[in-house]
């Protein structure tokens, strides 16, 4: 038993090694899979063009009204949230506070809130 052969252990040694290195980077490949595929789908269900949309119907309604509050402006602010909620299924509200002076320029204060029940969205914004 003295005079086995001990150079097959290193090489039984080494193989274990490799078979364990081997493990790692097929673990470290497959969450970097999973972690690419969590963010392309979080980017695809972000609702931009929706968002894009309730914008622009916003700044034509802050151009158009200001922060005047009476019947048809409170009528057209009702229309704007009721049609995200019926095409978008999204909450959305909004505020035009008075104009104020911005670098300059004299803006309203827009804060949009968007809830479509997966995405929040809040912004404040100067039209």
């Amino acid at each position: 038993m003295a005079c086995m052969n001990e150079e097959g252990q290193w090489i039984v040694l080494m193989g274990l090694l490799v078979a364990v290195g081997l493990f790692f980077l097929a673990l470290i490949i497959n969450q970097s899979a999973l972690v690419g595929q969590t963010t392309a789908e979080g980017v695809l269900e972000f609702p931009k063009n929706d968002i894009r949309d309730l914008r622009s119907a916003i700044f034509d309604y802050t151009k158009g009204f200001g922060n005047v509050d009476n019947i048809s402006s409170r009528s057209v602010q009702d229309d704007i949230t009721m049609i995200s909620l019926e095409r978008k299924n999204a909450v959305v509200s909004f505020t035009v506070g008075e104009k104020m002076d911005v670098s300059g320029r004299w803006l309203h204060p827009v804060q949009i809130h968007y809830n479509n029940g997966v995405t929040e969205y809040d912004e404040t914004a100067y039209h």
